[in-house]
């Protein structure tokens, strides 16, 4: 494994109507949900470890805290950045941020943070996990 603290991914995402909390039933508003940005947020953890894994190898989660800050309504361009900040064996732990994409013309100094937090995973043969998962 080629795996090492400060590796990252950057994800982009533009809101739907499937991504709401009306779509995601966590509310009833239309932006985006809070489950979906956790969705993201793994997404982007995942696409760091795309290429130094070992084969055979993935990684799941296994724990998550997350700050929803801002609300993101429907045509939002989000960019999720995550980064591993802590990596004890087998255990990875992502630190995250999303972002609003700021608007053409748009004010730069604006927050433009919609949410960040963490998540844990831990790294696993795919083949043993997914057999084991079976047997229960």
């Amino acid at each position: 494994m080629g795996l090492a603290v400060g590796l990252r991914a950057t994800v982009r995402h533009v809101v739907t109507e499937a991504d709401t909390a009306i779509e995601a039933g966590s509310g009833d508003v239309p932006v985006l949900a809070t489950p979906r940005m956790l969705a993201l947020a793994e997404a982007a953890c995942v696409a760091a470890l795309e290429s130094h894994l070992d084969a055979g190898m993935t990684s799941v989660g296994t724990a998550v805290a997350l700050e929803h800050r801002r609300a993101s309504p429907v045509g939002t361009e989000l960019e999720v950045e995550a980064e591993l900040t802590d990596l004890a064996g087998r255990k990875l732990v992502f630190g995250f941020i999303v972002r609003h994409r700021p608007p053409a013309g748009g004010p730069e100094d604006e927050d433009l943070v919609a949410g960040a937090g963490t998540v844990e995973r831990i790294v696993v043969d795919r083949a043993e996990f997914l057999a084991r998962a079976a047997a229960r």
